[in-house]
C-alpha cells in the first residue's frame, strides 16, 4: 500500500476523480509551506513543485493505494509528471505528482499558489466564468 497526495482534477468533485478508483480516503490534508503550484497547459491541470523558500501549504487528498491502483493512476496522468514526495502538514510523507519546474517556466504557466489548492482555483474560475 502506498499513500498517495491527490491535489488536482483527481480531487474529490474533480473531473478525473474516477482516476482514484476505490481507494481508500484517508482524509482531506495539506502539505508543508514547501510548495508552488501553476495552471499548466491553459488550466488543464496543476503543477507542483518544491521551492526553498516562499512556499505555501498546499490543500489536497490523501488515499492509501495498492500497486494496481498507482499504476493505474500514473498511466492516467499528464504528460511531464512525475511521482515524487511531499511533506505533509503532520510531518509525514507521501506520493505525489511533481511538475518540472524548469517546464513552468519556460511556459511561464500562471502562479496560482495564493488560491492554497486546485479546488480553490477551479472554483474562483468558475465564479468569473458565471459573472
Amino acid at each position: 500500500m502506498q499513500r498517495i497526495f491527490i491535489c488536482g482534477s483527481a480531487l474529490t468533485g474533480q473531473p478525473d476523480h474516477a482516476n482514484v478508483q476505490n481507494a481508500r480516503f484517508i482524509g482531506p490534508v495539506r502539505t508543508q509551506p514547501h510548495y508552488r503550484m501553476h495552471a499548466v497547459e491553459c488550466g488543464w491541470h496543476p503543477g507542483v513543485y518544491e521551492v526553498e523558500s516562499e512556499g505555501v501549504a498546499l490543500a489536497g487528498e490523501l488515499y492509501e493505494m495498492t500497486s494496481e491502483q498507482y499504476e493505474a493512476l500514473l498511466a492516467s496522468e499528464p504528460p511531464h509528471l512525475y511521482p515524487g514526495q511531499v511533506s505533509l502538514e503532520d510531518g509525514s510523507l507521501a506520493i505525489a505528482m511533481i511538475y518540472p519546474k524548469s517546464l513552468v517556466e519556460k511556459h511561464q504557466w500562471p502562479d496560482i499558489s495564493h488560491f492554497g489548492g486546485w479546488a480553490a482555483y477551479k472554483a474562483s474560475q468558475l465564479s468569473l466564468a458565471s459573472a
